[in-house]
């Protein structure tokens, strides 16, 4: 596993991921997960779609989607109740 803290407006490229394919095989294994808080450019997702390598690329976005699914690093601050029509409570046979 790779993890890139990058702020807005850069971004993780083929040459990154070539170089975490080239980690991968040191290690000995067909698998990786690299992670960032930018985004990926095109070129390193067409690398990552024909490397015979098993690499599963999350993006700033995807993070946060997974981070608020799994409650990991968020916080509720606020909660909205949604309201439904009882129609029981008007059913004719009842009034």
């Amino acid at each position: 596993m790779q993890a890139k803290r990058y702020g807005d407006g850069n971004t993780v490229g083929e040459g990154d991921l070539r170089n975490f394919a080239g980690a991968i095989d040191a290690a000995g294994t067909t698998k990786g997960v690299f992670v960032t808080t930018a985004s990926f450019t095109r070129a390193a997702r067409n690398y990552v779609a024909r490397s015979p390598k098993r690499i599963i690329l999350i993006d700033g976005e995807e993070l946060a989607r997974l981070m608020v699914q799994h409650g990991i690093g968020v916080r509720t601050r606020v909660r909205h109740e949604v309201k439904r029509i009882d129609e029981d409570y008007f059913d004719q046979e009842t009034l």
